[in-house]
């Protein structure tokens, strides 16, 4: 096709084999779509496309990924803020037809793949070296090994009793990343042994773990970070993880952290939906 197609805060270029998406740099486009700066999308990657009415005069192309295909998404793992989904174009109105010739395109295209998921990556992931300051941490990743070099301010006693980590992707199974902007917003490194003790500690007393809140790994920070890990363990070794089984906890433990999120609901920092939500989280821990 070689063409572009500009909407607000990206523009889309189309090619026979991909689509190369651009992002604005400036104060309203997402600090994640900023920090990411461009993602290169080949054909072989997208399942399928979207083309719906959004809000207030304008239109919103989207691309849906194989599952796999992208490190961001995976490690996401659905997390991300509809905003932040560097795969949804927003169009005004006028161009919805222009929008919906290049959907058409790209839906003809897509048609010919496996819309199951990949066995590789087929987006590259930001490039290491990588590196963002958590609540309890600096965590930083070369390209080889991750690295946490806890903060005496923020890092449990048991974390200071271990000392700093360093992780080399060998080592590495997967990650777990869950949103700065929810409760018990963390990254965790996966170990390859099965079983590894560090996998069942809760993340703030796990030196396989650094934990975020109060601006501390924020999403355009941690989330590539994240992905850059999964990729280079995906590219070392067998299919990675992107979570874990979460295991059941003392029951006093759970009662005082819903005392905890009881507080910051009637606070104004949670929402009435983050409060049921996470309640419910926590409750299905028993």
């Amino acid at each position: 096709m070689g063409d572009v197609l500009a909407g607000f805060h990206a523009a889309w270029e189309f090619e026979s084999d991909s689509v190369l998406i651009r992002f604005e740099r400036g104060i309203r486009t997402p600090k994640l779509l900023q920090a990411l700066g461009e993602r290169h999308v080949p054909v072989d990657a997208i399942a399928g496309v979207t083309l719906t009415e959004g809000r207030r005069g304008t239109v919103v192309l989207r691309a849906e990924l194989r599952p796999g295909a992208d490190p961001l998404l995976e490690a996401a793992a659905g997390q991300l803020k509809e905003t932040s989904d560097p795969y949804r174009l927003v169009l005004p109105a006028e161009r919805a037809l222009l929008a919906e010739y290049y959907a058409d395109e790209l839906r003809a295209l897509a048609a010919k793949n496996d819309a199951g998921p990949t066995d590789r990556h087929l987006v590259a992931a930001p490039a290491a070296p990588q590196q963002f300051k958590a609540y309890d941490a600096k965590a930083s990743f070369d390209g080889s090994a991750v690295s946490f070099r806890w903060f005496w301010t923020g890092a449990s006693s048991a974390k200071w009793k271990a000392g700093d980590q360093s992780f080399p992707v060998s080592s590495l199974s997967g990650v777990e990343w869950r949103s700065p902007e929810v409760f018990e917003g963390h990254l965790r490194l996966l170990p390859r042994e099965a079983g590894a003790a560090g996998a069942a500690a809760q993340p703030d007393q796990d030196p396989a773990a650094v934990v975020f809140g109060l601006g501390y790994g924020p999403v355009h920070e941690s989330l590539p970070f994240a992905a850059s890990v999964l990729a280079a363990i995906r590219a070392a070794g067998p299919a990675a993880q992107t979570g874990a089984a979460v295991p059941r906890r003392d029951p006093a433990d759970i009662a005082d952290r819903i005392r905890h999120l009881g507080e910051l609901h009637e606070a104004g920092l949670v929402t009435d939906q983050e409060f049921s939500t996470k309640k419910a989280e926590l409750l299905a821990q028993l």
